[in-house]
C-alpha cells in the first residue's frame, strides 16, 4: 500500500494520462470520500463548494482556512488514495496567507491543490501559484499544482477572444509553476481539443450531463476529468426529494436504492 507523501504524490502525477484520464468524483466530507474511494477511485479530490456547504458557508472564499484544513486532514486520514484539495483562491489575501494555506494543506496530507483565478487579474493568480510552489519546495514536498482558469465558467471577456485569453493565462500559470491547467465550464469538443493542443501540461476539464465521456475527452487530449460540486449537488437533491416526499405525501419511496446500512457503516471501521 502506498503510504508516504512522495509515493502518493508520484502515484497522483502518474494518473494524468490521455489513454485513461484521471476521473475525479469530488468529495466534500469523510463519508463521501470513503464512499467514492470504495467505488474504485484511484484518487480523491475535494470540491470547495461542497466543503463550504457542508460546513455552513457559501462558496467563494467565505470559508475560514482553519475549517478547510481540518476537513482536508480528516479526509486524507480516512482514505488510502492520494488526495488533492480545492483551496479556491488560496484562502488568503497576500503571499504570506497563500504560503500558510499551502503549508497547511501539505501538513494535512494532501498531494495536490487547485487554485483558481476567478475574477482576479491573471497576474494575481500567477503570483499565488509561484508562492504556492515556493512553499511546497521549502517543505520538501512534491505538490501537484493545478491552476483553474475561469474564463469559460464565468463567461469572462469577449467570446471571440476567450480561447486566446484562456491559452494566454495557461502559459502564464505554467511559467509560474503550475503542473496542470483546469478549465471548467467548457464542453465544446473543438474548444477542448484546441486547449489540449496548446497547453503543455495535463489539461483538466469539468464534466456534467451531456459532456463527452471520459474516454472521448481523453481522445481530445484531456488528462483529468472532474465532477466538481456535481456529486454534492446530486446528493443534496436526493435529500430534498426524500424530505418533500415525506412532508407532501407521507411516503418513503425516495429512500429506495440507498447504500445498505451495514455496507456504509463498515466503511468507517478502523477510521477512529
Amino acid at each position: 500500500m502506498t503510504t508516504t507523501q512522495p509515493d502518493k504524490a508520484h502515484l497522483f502525477r502518474s494518473l494524468h494520462t490521455l489513454a485513461g484520464p484521471l476521473a475525479l468524483a469530488n468529495a466534500w466530507d469523510v463519508a463521501s470520500a470513503r464512499v467514492i474511494e470504495s467505488a474504485g477511485a484511484p484518487a480523491i479530490a475535494t470540491t470547495s463548494a461542497g466543503v463550504a456547504w457542508s460546513l455552513g458557508s457559501p462558496d467563494g472564499d467565505a470559508l475560514a482556512r482553519e475549517q478547510a484544513l481540518e476537513l482536508i486532514s480528516r479526509i486524507a486520514a480516512a482514505v488510502a488514495a492520494p488526495v488533492t484539495a480545492d483551496i479556491e483562491g488560496g484562502y488568503g489575501q497576500d503571499a504570506a496567507d497563500i504560503a500558510e494555506t499551502v503549508t497547511g494543506v501539505l501538513a494535512a496530507g494532501a498531494v495536490g491543490v487547485n487554485i483558481e483565478d476567478g475574477t482576479r487579474p491573471p497576474g494575481e493568480l500567477a503570483t499565488r501559484l509561484a508562492v504556492a510552489r515556493q512553499a511546497a519546495d521549502r517543505a520538501g514536498a512534491d505538490l501537484f499544482l493545478n491552476a483553474r482558469i475561469d474564463t469559460y465558467l464565468f463567461g469572462l471577456g469577449d467570446p471571440d477572444t476567450r480561447l486566446a485569453e484562456t491559452l494566454s493565462r495557461a502559459r502564464m500559470y505554467v511559467d509560474a509553476g503550475a503542473d496542470g491547467i483546469f478549465v471548467p465550464g467548457v464542453t465544446d469538443t473543438t474548444v477542448i481539443a484546441a486547449l489540449a493542443e496548446d497547453i503543455a501540461v495535463p489539461l483538466n476539464v469539468m464534466a456534467e450531463p451531456g459532456a463527452p465521456t471520459v474516454a472521448e475527452l481523453g481522445a481530445l487530449g484531456v488528462a483529468r476529468v472532474s465532477l466538481g460540486s456535481g456529486v454534492a449537488q446530486a446528493a443534496y437533491a436526493a435529500a430534498r426529494r426524500a424530505a418533500r416526499e415525506l412532508f407532501e405525501t407521507g411516503d418513503y419511496g425516495s429512500l429506495a436504492g440507498g447504500i445498505a446500512f451495514p455496507e456504509l457503516d463498515a466503511l468507517f471501521s478502523g477510521t477512529h
